[in-house]
């Protein structure tokens, strides 16, 4: 939280259930931030895709810049599977070669949302079947303890 209010002239933390800072959707002070006298010179959105859809659907009618960081799936890092291809501004786009950052304006979410869940059903076997061995561990010594 220090470090991101170093580079912020207002830092303004939101949480689902209020935890920490204000409890509201992001969407919420962003709009209102685009509403204020003095908007915002630029908003960065970094998070899970649809969240920085509606980010970005929120500043959209309020012509503020905003850069989104893109976290997708990629196996070679040089562009060549095609795994984190995206589309953005009507161009193909490799997060791995091409970002992670993009204009936000210019993304295809709907269609990253789209290709990020063609690995859904392996991701859910993966994590029913995978054990984690901190958890095995403290499981152990749970049992020892009881």
């Amino acid at each position: 939280e220090d470090r991101f209010a170093a580079f912020a002239d207002e830092l303004i933390i939101c949480t689902d259930d209020g935890s920490a800072g204000r409890k509201a959707l992001v969407t919420a002070p962003l709009k209102e931030l685009c509403q204020a006298a003095e908007k915002p010179q630029l908003v960065v959105a970094i998070g899970p895709p649809v969240m920085m859809k509606f980010c970005v659907e929120t500043v959209r009618p309020y012509d503020v810049p905003v850069v989104v960081s893109l976290n997708t799936i990629m196996v070679d890092g040089t562009g060549m599977c095609g795994g984190c291809r995206v589309s953005v501004g009507g161009e193909t786009k490799f997060v791995c070669v091409d970002g992670p950052e993009f204009d936000g304006l210019k993304v295809d979410f709907d269609g990253l949302i789209q290709r990020l869940q063609a690995y859904r059903p392996q991701e859910r076997r993966q994590e029913e079947q995978h054990a984690c061995r901190m958890q095995q561990q403290a499981a152990e010594l749970e049992k020892k303890n009881v």
